[in-house]
């Protein structure tokens, strides 16, 4: 059995803090569910900012605190950013740049706010820079469609975790 491997999680968030409170418990439910999800194929996730309690969230708010956040992220360790709603991309567009390691976006499928939206903003500007990264989104995380394609996503390489493309 190959060993767990760590991975980063990051959500880009609004920079009205209204939005942020707002949104902040569909958010967190969506976090569980992925955080369970990557479970299964030995992954833990660690959040690579906190919730903060002053400010009722723990989303990255504006881009002067992306920046300060991804200047303490070890680049060679990989990141999903996770969406459940709608995020501004320059928050963390800008550190996602240098990342060397594997990058996955994910995002639900919810009408109540667009995560889905919002990690296709994100996923634009990743390819319009040209740096690699994966997606999956899902409505419940636990759908067959999901892990079908969340498998190929996360495997393990010697001693590193590693994304691969998904394709479909």
């Amino acid at each position: 059995m190959a060993p767990r491997k760590k991975i980063l999680m990051a959500a880009s968030g609004d920079l009205r803090q209204s939005a942020n409170e707002t949104c902040w418990p569909a958010q967190a439910a969506m976090e569980k569910q992925v955080t369970e999800a990557l479970a299964a194929f030995d992954v833990d996730v660690e959040r690579a900012h906190p919730y903060d309690p002053a400010r009722k969230h723990g989303f990255i708010a504006s881009q002067k605190e992306g920046l300060e956040i991804f200047s303490k992220i070890d680049p060679g360790t990989p990141i999903v950013v996770a969406e459940a709603v709608w995020q501004y991309t320059n928050h963390v567009l800008p550190g996602l740049l240098s990342h060397r390691a594997p990058i996955l976006t994910v995002a639900n499928w919810s009408g109540q706010w667009p995560g889905l939206v919002g990690i296709l903003n994100l996923n634009g500007s990743l390819t319009k820079a040209g740096v690699p990264y994966s997606t999956l989104w899902s409505e419940t995380f636990a759908d067959d469609e999901f892990k079908k394609k969340q498998g190929p996503a996360c495997r393990h390489r010697r001693n590193s975790f590693t994304l691969l493309p998904v394709s479909d």
